[in-house]
């Protein structure tokens, strides 16, 4: 059996959607012009809102998206679906168009996140790829910006790498710096992404060593006095005397990463100033999380690496995001709308059109979703959908900076409600009209 292409992206889906394409080429059905659209029903228990991510990644994805001679070959071999559909699929490429939120945008139940408008043969096949790329990458980014908002500015560092699948681990890092984190640990991030990276040394390093001078030393003549010493190893305050004495009143940081670290950062930050390192920053790590940062708020700590909360969602680890048809192609030619009927997992048919509501003073008032026709702007508020794909084409593709600002500033108008880290309602209302 011929392995597929590691190019393609067909085989990131679900066997179903294959032997649905098959059935609605048989029924004559393939065809009819569709809507689909990505959204959640609800946001994460507890949660005030949520985070667009991975806008990008699915975009390269779609592109991606294609049925080479090795995934056709193992269709075939594998007898997954019959001849005509092989013979369909081997000519795939999207052709619809897609509108969506753009990376960044904070969003609430029901809010439209993908529209996509395509044949049902071409829509339907997108389903699982799309689903996957947001319900992981929203879920990170919505639980690094509480993190970040609980920072309050002070920069954070995503170390969460060994927590996850290598390839999860590399869209977290991605998410996490869409949502206001610094830096990642992860090289492939960098290299894939262009997200910044740090690191200097674990306590492995420290052990190697005859003695913790002798590994104070050997990283500070390697990578200068402005790294970053792991003082814990042993004991602490031993290990920031050492530290200072190796590289001197300049020494960049102190890492802490066990024990009760808001007095720990207090007794260091104490034991520096008198050895005169009054610039020595401290960073924590040691399995935090938005509460545990939030609880640092007070202690002299000047950054945050967090690993294992932020790749697993901080408690939420998928979003929850529906992929659903809700218009089609009727008999006579029009577009009819169409919904589940379901009395715990409601959708609402008809192609949807979204707003965010903004007040006289720029706080966002409510999300504002409008079937079939745009809702009305009343002259101040900001719509929320924009093309990422026209005709098949890519159109929606942004630096990752963007993505990063947009979402600084779409935070940002949102009401204080949304900066409380305990257990509450959306702080926008979705209403539909």
């Amino acid at each position: 059996m011929s392995p597929p292409s590691a190019a393609s992206t067909a085989l990131s889906t679900d066997h179903y959607e294959l032997t649905m394409l098959q059935a609605a080429i048989g029924s004559g059905t393939a065809g009819r012009r569709s809507v689909f659209e990505l959204f959640p029903r609800r946001l994460p228990e507890g949660r005030r809102y949520g985070v667009v991510a991975g806008v990008g990644r699915a975009l390269d994805a779609i592109e991606a998206f294609r049925f080479d001679d090795d995934v056709l070959d193992f269709l075939r071999e594998q007898e997954v679906v019959d001849a005509a559909t092989l013979e369909r699929l081997a000519g795939f490429s999207f052709t619809g168009d897609i509108w969506g939120y753009p990376e960044g945008e904070v969003y609430f139940p029901y809010s439209p996140l993908l529209v996509v408008e395509a044949t049902f043969a071409e829509a339907v096949l997108l389903e699982t790829v799309l689903l996957s790329v947001y319900n992981h990458d929203s879920a990170i980014a919505s639980a690094a910006s509480r993190m970040t908002m609980a920072a309050a500015g002070r920069p954070c560092i995503e170390m969460g790498s060994r927590r996850t699948h290598e390839e999860a681990a590399t869209a977290a890092a991605r998410a996490a710096y869409v949502a206001g984190f610094d830096a990642t640990s992860n090289l492939a991030a960098r290299q894939r992404y262009g997200v910044p990276t740090t690191g200097t040394s674990a306590h492995s390093f420290t052990l190697l060593h005859d003695t913790e001078r002798d590994a104070f030393t050997a990283q500070v003549t390697s990578l200068g006095v402005g790294t970053t010493l792991l003082v814990d190893t042993y004991d602490v305050a031993e290990a920031v005397r050492l530290g200072v004495e190796v590289a001197g009143p300049s020494l960049g940081a102190v890492r802490l990463d066990s024990g009760d670290l808001g007095v720990l950062a207090h007794q260091v930050r104490r034991q520096l100033d008198d050895l005169g390192a009054t610039g020595t920053r401290i960073v924590v790590t040691s399995d935090l999380d938005e509460h545990a940062i939030a609880a640092l708020a007070s202690a002299p700590v000047d950054g945050y690496g967090v690993g294992t909360q932020l790749v697993t969602g901080s408690g939420h680890p998928t979003c929850g995001f529906v992929y659903k048809l809700v218009a089609r192609e009727g008999e006579a030619g029009a577009m009819v709308p169409v919904a589940k009927a379901s009395t715990d997992k409601v959708s609402f048919g008809g192609r949807k059109h979204a707003l965010r509501r903004l007040g006289a003073d720029g706080v966002a008032e409510a999300e504002v979703i409008g079937v079939d026709v745009p809702p009305p702007d009343d002259g101040n508020d900001r719509p929320l959908l924009v093309p990422l794909v026209a005709s098949g084409r890519v159109v929606g593709r942004e630096p990752l900076e963007a993505a990063r600002d947009r979402h600084e500033r779409s935070r940002a108008e949102l009401p204080l409600a949304a900066q409380m880290l305990s257990r509450g309602d959306p702080v926008l209302e979705t209403v539909r009209l």
